[in-house]
């Protein structure tokens, strides 16, 4: 009985120190301190119980006492030092945090209305300096007879209208429904309200444009009307901005009410109430916000289009409002006299495309126009040269212009803008012209006889010919020197050349040209053109079989004459024999070299060379590149045994 009773007063203690335990689960570290300090106050409390307890046999007992506390202290301590929220948060983790959710949307739905009050607040204040300053001021002004008054109508459309709506009705409803927010927190039912009365903005945007014009225009032709709009613009309440950015504002409105409207659906709840009316005002100011959406597209046009204006420096008689820039970039214009690129800029319009050189200017234009090419009359096509890659050609009637782009997708960027412009001003003029499609590759690439003095050829580069391109005689420094034909664009010698004609594209005045071009422009039969003879086989020219070749490109030969640096071809339709020319639009080859029974092999000390050997005859040929090495080796090793390869790329 004695032990029993002994046992429940230790149980006692410990459940009334239970009872009196500090709860402090978010500081768990202090809480095992303190334990451990009132187990220390404890502990002396319970050896202070065992001086009254029984003595002799029963100090047995007594230890097996002691040890049951210990053990409960211990299982005590442990149990306090886990946190509250581990024994009670585990059951209400997931709901805690469904709350935290709820309360997150629903302080971003609270922000999301709010904005949308604080900006139709704004955009009110704006309204009314619309409607009853510009609108009111410059109206009473016309009433006078300083301009006409159907302009000042025409310029503010039905902006009256707009002010009444958001002044007397739209912001009220907002405000009631801010102020009633912690009852009735939704702007969807009020939103779908009034978002029918949004459709009134059609006819302000449908005008906006013609407005523009006309405060332009009435700027610079009334000096009354232009002294009212300063005033105005200097006020306050302006803030030192334009009537046409205020104007800009009510085609910006609605979407920024779209806008504002998908944030809004993005936080509701699925199962809210007010999804039906803020999804279905959502779908009616998307369908008003479509033709702002247009309106400030065209003003982005504009202020473009505007700003590259003033850095070409154009004058008013080349200004049109109408154009569209469709693309502008640096770009390398290649010269035909000494094959050098010039840093150049294009400006490619709907109606035109300039071509402009850098103007160092501290104020001022920033780019010199050189060259306006009319898309009407413009060809555009790619140059495969292989000198210099991503090469493209633009003509026009008075000009040709090489163009180098900075790399092939901008090349083909180019093209496909130049011909896009040329295939929409053909839609719109509704007449097709057989000029604008490029000549085939059989082709040589020179003006057509029906066009030839009509527009301006493409000149051939004075590197890429060694000879006359007529005649054929080798050119010289002294001698015999290079001339390009007006008309047609070959590069001639002196007496192939010594031929006047007038011609269309240069404004009918007497220019150089071929004895070929003369006999077409003017008539005769004393030139070569009117004459038929067969050719040898070294006059194959090198700018029709280039085209279609098996392969091309330049090589340097060496043999027991010493080095010399060609353009070789194989022909597609005389896979057999390898031509050598001195330049690539030579009209006729150095030499022939059969490559029949040829065996080719590559060189271990040069990477680049390879070699052709037949019985004594050994040829030697260095590429300017390793990959064209070996193209060059798998040609000739295929034809050599008499692949067919006309079929291949």
């Amino acid at each position: 009985m004695d032990d029993c009773r002994n046992r429940l007063s230790v149980l006692d203690i410990i459940s009334k120190f239970e009872k009196n335990r500090p709860d402090l689960p978010n500081k768990p570290e202090k809480l095992t301190q303190e334990n451990a300090d009132m187990e220390n106050t404890q502990s002396q409390k319970y050896l202070d119980l065992t001086d009254f307890g029984p003595v002799g046999g029963a100090k047995s007992q007594w230890r097996g006492l002691q040890t049951f506390r210990r053990k409960a202290t211990s299982t005590r301590l442990s149990l306090a030092l886990i946190p509250l929220t581990e024994v009670e948060g585990e059951d209400q983790e997931g709901e805690g945090e469904k709350m935290k959710k709820q309360e997150t949307n629903r302080e971003k739905l609270y922000k999301i209305a709010s904005e949308l009050l604080e900006t139709e607040k704004a955009y009110v204040k704006r309204l009314q300096l619309l409607d009853q300053g510009f609108f009111f001021t410059l109206l009473q002004e016309a009433r006078l007879g300083s301009f006409p008054e159907d302009v000042v109508r025409q310029i503010f459309s039905n902006i009256s209208c707009i002010h009444q709506f958001h002044g007397g009705f739209l912001l009220p409803e907002l405000q009631r429904r801010m102020a009633e927010w912690d009852e009735n927190p939704r702007i969807g039912d009020v939103l779908q309200k009034v978002a029918p009365f949004l459709k009134m903005y059609g006819e302000y945007v449908k005008a906006f444009d013609r407005a523009m014009e006309l405060i332009n225009t009435w700027r610079e032709k009334s000096p009354r009307f232009e002294e009212l709009v300063l005033q105005l613009q200097k006020q306050e309440a302006s803030a030192n901005l334009t009537l046409q950015h205020h104007m800009l504002e009510p085609v910006q409105r609605i979407p920024r009410y779209e806008m504002l409207l998908k944030d809004y659906l993005k936080k509701l709840p699925e199962n809210s109430a007010d999804r039906p009316d803020a999804q279905k005002a959502l779908d009616i100011i998307f369908e008003a916000a479509k033709h702002s959406n247009a309106a400030i597209a065209d003003m982005e046009r504009l202020e473009k289009l505007w700003e590259v204006y003033s850095l070409l420096g154009m004058g008013d008689e080349m200004v049109d409002p109408s154009n569209r820039l469709l693309r502008e970039g640096p770009v390398l214009k290649i010269s035909f006299r000494n094959n050098i690129g010039k840093e150049s800029h294009l400006f490619l319009f709907n109606n035109m495309l300039l071509y402009c050189v850098p103007r160092f200017s501290l104020t001022g234009a920033r780019f010199l126009i050189k060259v306006q090419v009319d898309i009407e009359d413009m060809q555009v096509k790619e140059m495969k040269d292989a000198e210099i890659p991503h090469s493209f050609l633009i003509s026009g009637k008075s000009c040709t212009l090489e163009i180098q782009a900075r790399s092939q997708a901008d090349m083909e960027a180019w093209i496909k803008a130049c011909e896009s412009a040329i295939e929409q001003n053909e839609k719109k003029s509704e007449s097709f012209r057989s000029a604008v499609s490029c000549p085939s590759p059989e082709e040589q690439q020179v003006v057509e006889h029906q066009e030839l003095g009509k527009r301006a050829p493409q000149w051939i580069r004075d590197n890429l010919v060694s000879m006359c391109m007529r005649c054929g005689e080798k050119f010289s420094a002294l001698i015999r020197r290079r001339h390009h034909c007006r008309a047609c664009g070959q590069v001639v010698c002196w007496r192939c050349s010594d031929y006047k004609a007038a011609l269309q594209y240069d404004g009918n005045r007497v220019n150089r040209v071929c004895r070929d071009c003369y006999t077409v422009l003017v008539g005769g039969a004393d030139g070569p053109a009117a004459v038929e003879r067969k050719r040898g086989i070294l006059e194959k020219e090198a700018g029709g079989v280039s085209d279609t070749s098996l392969l091309c490109s330049f090589l340097t030969m060496i043999d027991k004459q010493g080095k010399s640096r060609g353009w070789f071809v194989i022909p597609r339709d005389e896979p057999l024999v390898l031509y050598m020319y001195l330049a690539p639009q030579d009209v006729k080859a150095q030499v022939t070299i059969p490559l029949l029974g040829y065996q080719v092999k590559q060189l271990s000390g040069d990477k680049c060379t390879f070699q052709l050997s037949q019985s004594k005859l050994l040829l030697t040929f260095l590429a300017e590149t390793e990959e064209l090495r070996d193209r060059w080796v798998e040609v000739i090793n295929r034809v050599a045994v008499g692949d067919n390869l006309e079929d291949e790329d």
